[in-house]
């Protein structure tokens, strides 16, 4: 159970500024248009604020408790990634390894060129796609809920889809390496699968399962022990109810009751998307990140590791990459390291922020931030798709800068 460890002011916080946060949160709630929300606020490695409302099940009138378990979707991807980096460190691959060295299936995959997803014309690769551009997304692969290119229909066609069990890990990539790329590699910047054929590459360099690399490197020694591919055996009454958004703007159910697919072990492990978490397991991840791969006891990377994680890998913004928004998110000014946007210039995205801070979220309205010029930590955590539908992580940023003192 978390704690808090400090007053808002002894960590150079303002409580009164930090309540305008639990105001904002009971409107969206009270409007019916979020379900309920969980936001915590650590600076200095100190937890200092924390404020649950509204309910984790609104049919049943559950309330959001500080241990509800969420889906944390795109979230997974840091961890992930921070998984491959472990496994760099022992020098099992190379950044600028062809992934066809270890997935083979990528040797004979080709780039769209034209036509639809009845009829198409390919190219070949102008070069291959490298463990490198997995991890910041300019692979080439798709996701076929995107909706803007004729592979996003072969991918739902063909049911290239990492979160549906549809099929082990291994035969879900070999099915993705079949599809062609929407372009060629390192040309452009496209939210992908591509961190779900990471986690494939870190089964294989591990030589375990994705699940028992998490569970055994990561989780356990870092003490995050409601983090994983299902709901703990008994506790499904934690998990949030997931929600989309209705045509008059309200809230609808989006798993039927007591049918997600988290209360029953995974068949295919998304290293993409895949993961259920709470607020403290979460913390406890990015602590350790803010700690430059160490966290109490447990050190996981080293702090060269972290820092070219957090580093902007892309030649300028991903607005200059073919990506001036996403989701709710203008792209201008912000740039992607391994698995995490990196904040570049706080002006020109037209938001409070501060160049170096990093970030990412979760296709069902979560995300998180780490600033290590303010040594600032914040978590919002909910459950609503699409995460587009309101522009809350803006909104809790604003909040959240304005309380400092």
């Amino acid at each position: 159970m978390m704690r808090i460890d400090a007053r808002p002011e002894d960590v150079g916080l303002s409580a009164p500024r930090l309540a305008r946060i639990t105001q904002w949160m009971r409107r969206w709630v009270d409007s019916g248009r979020l379900p309920g929300l969980l936001v915590a606020v650590v600076r200095n490695d100190r937890l200092a604020w924390l404020e649950t409302c509204g309910y984790r099940d609104v049919e049943s009138g559950r309330a959001v408790e500080p241990d509800t378990v969420y889906r944390i979707y795109s979230m997974t991807k840091p961890i992930t990634t921070v998984a491959a980096l472990m496994l760099y460190e022992e020098g099992r691959f190379q950044l600028d390894d062809p992934i066809a060295q270890y997935i083979p299936a990528f040797a004979e995959t080709k780039v769209f060129a034209s036509g639809d997803a009845d009829s198409f014309t390919t190219t070949p690769l102008a070069r291959p796609i490298t463990v490198h551009d997995l991890m910041i997304h300019t692979s080439g692969l798709t996701y076929g809920f995107q909706h803007e290119h004729a592979v996003d229909a072969l991918y739902r066609r063909r049911r290239i889809e990492f979160n549906a069990n549809v099929g082990p890990l291994a035969e879900v990539v070999e099915a993705a390496a079949a599809q062609p790329l929407v372009f060629q590699p390192g040309t452009r910047w496209n939210y992908s699968v591509s961190t779900d054929v990471l986690g494939r590459l870190v089964e294989i360099w591990s030589g375990v399962s994705l699940d028992s690399f998490f569970d055994e490197r990561i989780f356990g020694p870092l003490g995050m022990c409601d983090t994983g591919f299902q709901v703990p055996e008994g506790q499904g009454d934690r998990l949030a109810s997931n929600y989309v958004q209705a045509v008059d703007g309200g809230l609808a159910p989006a798993d039927p009751a007591g049918k997600s697919r988290f209360l029953r072990p995974a068949v295919t492990l998304s290293g993409g998307g895949g993961l259920v978490s709470t607020a403290a397991d979460y913390l406890r991840f990015l602590r350790m990140l803010r700690g430059h791969g160490s966290l109490e006891d447990a050190r996981l990377l080293g702090r060269k590791s972290v820092e070219l994680m957090t580093t902007n890998h892309l030649p300028g913004d991903l607005a200059d990459m073919g990506r001036p928004r996403f989701a709710e998110m203008p792209f201008a000014g912000i740039g992607f390291g391994l698995g995490v946007s990196v904040m570049l210039d706080p002006a020109r995205a037209r938001i409070l922020g501060s160049p170096g801070e990093y970030a990412w979220g979760g296709m069902a309205s979560t995300t998180f931030w780490v600033d290590p010029a303010e040594d600032l930590i914040v978590l919002l955590l909910t459950q609503l798709m699409p995460s587009s539908a309101y522009p809350i992580r803006r909104e809790l940023r604003a909040l959240t800068y304005q309380a400092l003192l």
